[in-house]
């Protein structure tokens, strides 16, 4: 006789995997959706005919309407389905280890564009809604100041290398690289002027050390 205890964990397991890809098939279709038709066209009766479920499933794998844009930004953000501190992120732990300023900048500008393929279009969506409707008008102005306050630990880190040009001020290096690394200023690049991923990635490091760098640090070739 079959002894039930022992499929339990094979059972659980199995919900789970289940479970795991019905919110990924949503997570999809909700993205999809943001980007084409905005969050007025997102409706979750179409997340839910377009991820092949019903509406109470996308309740139950991700929740409401305003949940589904925040678990897609942090997703995109992150790159692994979850929310990452920055702290725990790959590329911000090489940035930290890496032991120029240069080095710092080539690998920040590398990860904005593998972040900004996934993000940039969502962030714009966001934007674009967050202006109509209220219940997304402060997970815009958090997102914002998310990134504002990253940027200034970032300068802090460039900073301490003894290598940023005389005269350039901690908040006038946050600033500037908030700016120059929008997801606005890539879709203006990438998607209106057309120019490749990897294209956007070479001006932004050397621009960056251009600007940046003391000149005694601009010979050296990027990486």
């Amino acid at each position: 006789m079959n002894d039930p205890v022992k499929r339990r964990p094979y059972s659980s397991q199995t919900r789970r995997e289940a479970a795991i890809r019905t919110r990924q098939a949503v997570l999809a279709a909700a993205s999809q959706l943001f980007v084409e038709r905005g969050y007025a066209g997102m409706t979750m009766q179409a997340v839910a005919d377009e991820a092949g479920v019903v509406v109470d499933t996308v309740y139950a794998a991700v929740g409401t309407k305003p949940s589904i844009v925040r678990e897609l930004i942090e997703a995109a953000i992150s790159g692994t389905g979850a929310r990452v501190p920055a702290e725990d992120r790959d590329y911000v732990q090489r940035i930290r280890a890496a032991p120029s300023a240069q080095t710092k900048l080539t690998i920040y500008a590398r990860a904005m564009r593998r972040i900004h393929a996934r993000l940039a279009p969502l962030v714009i969506a966001l934007r674009d809604a967050s202006s109509l409707h209220p219940e997304l008008a402060a997970l815009w102005q958090e997102i914002s100041e998310r990134r504002a306050n990253n940027m200034r630990l970032l300068a802090d880190d460039l900073l301490a290398t003894g290598e940023i040009r005389p005269g350039i001020s901690r908040d006038e290096l946050a600033d500037l690289i908030w700016a120059t690394n929008s997801p606005e200023f890539y879709v203006l690049l990438v998607g209106q002027r057309h120019w490749s991923a990897r294209r956007y990635e070479r001006w932004l490091g050397d621009a960056w050390i251009r600007l940046f760098l003391a000149r005694r640090d601009q010979s050296e070739p990027t990486q």
